[in-house]
């Protein structure tokens, strides 16, 4: 199966039976980006993070009145 990155363009060839396979084929809305683009955008994320410049939204935590 070929896949191409959303960010570089860059064609790749994965398994169609692999679980990245299966959730490309199955979910439309899934994108692919190749391994470096990937590491790219998470070292990027990482270093805005620790500068301060990138909220961590995952530890806000609103607590619900009942």
């Amino acid at each position: 199966m070929k896949v191409q990155c959303v960010i570089c363009d860059q064609v790749e060839e994965i398994h169609p039976d692999s679980l990245l396979g299966k959730k490309l084929r199955n979910h439309p809305l899934v994108t692919y980006m190749c391994l470096p683009c990937k590491e790219r955008i998470t070292e990027n994320t990482e270093k805005r993070r620790a500068d301060g410049l990138l909220p961590d939204t995952s530890l806000q935590v609103q607590e619900e009145e009942w």
